[in-house]
């Protein structure tokens, strides 16, 4: 098969993805071809990104062969193009030598196709400039959102959805308490002040929390310049944190390590209605974990860090059901865009007694683990049951909010 019976079988099938790469003339780096509807019919958008700036161009099924065609001998070296049952790349050498592959596949389910230019219904719209987001790079002032800030846009909306989800059990006839533990630069503390006191008009108290005092001045001199005056930002670390008020929402965003088991420990305590956490960097498990039936797998370093991750979520959640929450595990981002995408969503239950976690510590037990949150828990009586008695004395010691890389890049939340 030559490389036009591909892309005309590949678009007979039913085209799902074409991906231009490998430049070699000036130009974007990568040009991602998908199916679109206009005015009814199926064409085709090249979509690239040159300065920050998205560019499309919509293409009729032969301009598509054409420029295809063309792209890939005058500018790319690759061309991988998926279809519903049949997969294909094409590679050309330096010296002009053209190789095909191809792989065919069962029939998957034909993807939907999306309609061209689609608005998405976004809680914070397009083109509706928002101060904060200006500020912080996402959006221009005229509204339009930086191409290279998409993927935090969208991750800010996907947040504030969660927050929608829980408006039931928040307050209602007095102030909305919120605690942002490790806030960083902010993004989602700004967007949950501005959702539910700029657009639902909801009586709001937020206080951020971070170690970075540069970091906090800039971001109280933001809620000062937006007159934001319930949008309080301090230097400290969650450990040490106290309030006498009620805690009505807990935000944690990849705090590092056990900081997120303290976060979930002082949410804990002191009742908090609702906890959202997406944790960072699993560290602690990772060093205490052993066990005869797991020891065959254990000794491959990723496989150890994904099952001591996986692990370390599973217990924060079966720790806060035994403290009296009803407990979700949610994907908060696609993994695409980072592997930090769990979501730990908490809603106190008044009438709940609390979860047994018997079942728990004799899994803890066989596995050598002793997790701070559980710790933390068990010393104040908030669960019931005997500490683990594994000797964690040798055990590396990380204070909480610090880590020995930091995972808050662009495609995490600051």
């Amino acid at each position: 098969m030559n490389r036009e019976e591909l892309i005309r079988e590949v678009l007979k099938d039913g085209l799902v993805l074409a991906v231009l790469s490998g430049r070699r003339d000036p130009g974007p780096e990568k040009i991602r071809i998908r199916p679109v509807i206009i005015s009814g019919e199926v064409c085709y958008q090249a979509e690239y990104v040159e300065e920050n700036k998205a560019y499309h161009k919509n293409l009729k099924e032969e301009e598509l062969l054409s420029y295809l065609d063309d792209d890939l001998l005058r500018r790319y070296r690759q061309l991988q193009i998926k279809g519903n049952c049949l997969d294909g790349t094409v590679l050309i050498s330096k010296k002009g030598k053209l190789t095909v592959k191809t792989k065919r596949h069962e029939q998957t389910k034909p993807p939907k196709i999306a309609p061209h230019n689609r608005v998405r219904n976004y809680i914070l719209k397009e083109g509706a400039p928002v101060p904060f987001l200006i500020d912080l790079g996402v959006m221009t002032a005229e509204g339009k959102v930086v191409a290279a800030k998409y993927d935090k846009f969208r991750q800010i909306n996907r947040f504030l959805e969660y927050i929608r989800d829980i408006l039931p059990y928040l307050p209602e006839g007095r102030t909305i308490r919120v605690l942002d533990f490790g806030c960083g630069k902010s993004y989602l503390t700004f967007a949950v002040y501005y959702y539910l006191h700029e657009l639902l008009g909801r009586d709001i108290s937020v206080t951020g929390l971070d170690l970075k005092a540069d970091v906090i001045k800039k971001c109280s001199d933001l809620a000062g310049k937006y007159g934001y005056s319930e949008l309080h930002f301090r230097v400290g670390d969650v450990a040490d944190f106290d309030t006498e008020n009620t805690v009505d929402l807990m935000v944690t965003l990849h705090a590092c390590d056990t900081a997120t088991d303290y976060a979930l420990y002082k949410a804990a305590l002191w009742k908090a209605g609702v906890i959202l956490s997406v944790p960072c960097c699993q560290h602690e498990l990772n060093r205490q974990i052993k066990g005869e039936l797991l020891e065959p797998v254990l000794g491959y370093g990723i496989l150890k860090e994904r099952i001591s991750a996986l692990l370390t979520d599973g217990i924060r959640a079966e720790l806060l059901k035994a403290c009296g929450y009803n407990v979700q595990l949610l994907e908060f981002i696609d993994m695409e865009h980072t592997p930090k995408n769990i979501l730990i969503r908490a809603v106190k239950d008044t009438a709940a007694a609390g979860k047994d976690i018997d079942s728990l510590q004799k899994m803890m037990q066989s596995l050598h683990l002793d997790p701070t949150l559980y710790r933390l828990l068990a010393a104040d009586n908030l669960i019931t049951g005997e500490q683990n008695e594994e000797d964690t004395s040798q055990t590396a010691h990380i204070e909480p909010g610090l880590c020995d890389r930091d995972h808050r890049d662009s495609s995490a939340f600051e």
